[in-house]
């Protein structure tokens, strides 16, 4: 349901800002091979991890969306109480998921600054800042995760009602 003011949302513009930016990228790129005959080796790693990036926040407008994988079927002929269980079953579950894959990010980012301290290639950017967009981004997830159980719930409630 959309308020009569559009909000603004940060996910939003920020997968578009990385969508933008990842196509200037690989356009300027693509002319430069073809007018240069040479190829910036820092594009590649700045797309990689934009794109990164992008997944993470768009799984998370996937998720309040309910794009994401689904028995329908199933869930169809469950009764009120068992749709609501289902419901906050999967939100349990899909945010155990990202908590296990923030959990692993943030070991691989204090590995990474207190062990092994990498660079990337071609830029020479400690490899960990590219790592920390995954549990800072993962934040959206969250949210998309909680908005998405929230709005399916209050449908239910609005069926038992009528």
């Amino acid at each position: 349901m959309k308020n009569s003011k559009e909000h603004i949302r940060i996910d939003y513009w920020l997968a578009a800002i990385f969508l933008f930016t990842m196509a200037a990228i690989a356009f300027v790129n693509v002319l430069s091979r073809y007018l240069f005959h040479f190829s910036f080796a820092a594009t590649e790693e700045i797309t990689i991890n934009l794109f990164v990036w992008l997944t993470v926040i768009g799984g998370g407008i996937a998720f309040e969306r309910g794009g994401h994988l689904g028995m329908v079927t199933l869930y169809n002929v469950f009764p009120k109480g068992m749709k609501k269980f289902s419901i906050l079953l999967s939100a349990t579950l899909s945010s155990l998921l990202f908590i296990m894959v923030d959990f692993y990010m943030i070991k691989a980012i204090y590995n990474e600054i207190a062990q092994f301290q990498a660079s990337s290639a071609a830029l020479g950017i400690p490899v960990w800042i590219y790592y920390a967009g995954v549990p800072i981004f993962s934040v959206f997830v969250f949210i998309g995760v909680y908005r998405e159980a929230s709005h399916k719930i209050a449908e239910l409630e609005r069926e038992a009602e009528n």
